[in-house]
């Protein structure tokens, strides 16, 4: 135990030659090549990390695109929707006008008719009222008269009792 704790000094002179050797080798053929390696390392991290910033960026661009490209797509849609609203307002619009035309055709109709069916029954109920009056005036008087005579001088006096 004793020989460990002491220092031979010829082993001690050998023990830095020896490094001092070993540290002048390394330093000649090993310095170079290991800072080559961090070097190549440090401008691959480099590299990296301006990819990475770069594609980063092109992130951005691409997202930011995208939501103009959507904002872009729903004002389109909200133009869409507003059009289709106004032409379904226009279409109803001209619909209730289309039917109100129809049905005031239809009610001009409907009093033409009505009037021609009055003027028709007036003249029917002239016409019977002259055949009254000459049969209740050939009664009275007991005799034939001639019927168109009568009847045309019965149409004057009903036609101008119908004007007063």
């Amino acid at each position: 135990m004793e020989k460990l704790l002491s220092v031979d000094p010829g082993l001690l002179i050998w023990t830095m030659i020896n490094f001092l050797i070993f540290l002048f080798l390394l330093l000649k053929f090993g310095f170079k090549p290991m800072m080559n390696a961090l070097k190549a390392r440090e401008d691959g991290i480099q590299n990296s990390i301006k990819s990475a910033e770069a594609a980063t960026e092109n992130a951005q661009k691409l997202l930011q695109e995208a939501q103009n490209k959507l904002n872009e797509a729903s004002k389109e849609v909200l133009t869409i929707i507003q059009k289709g609203r106004e032409q379904s307002n226009a279409i109803i619009n001209e619909a209730k006008e289309e039917a109100e035309k129809l049905r005031q055709e239809k009610m001009e109709n409907a009093v033409k008719e009505i009037t021609l069916a009055q003027e028709a029954a007036f003249k029917q109920i002239k016409y019977e009222i002259a055949g009254l009056v000459v049969d209740a005036t050939e009664k009275i008087i007991n005799e034939k008269l001639e019927k168109e005579k009568d009847y045309e001088l019965i149409n004057k006096y009903i036609e101008n009792l119908s004007k007063n």
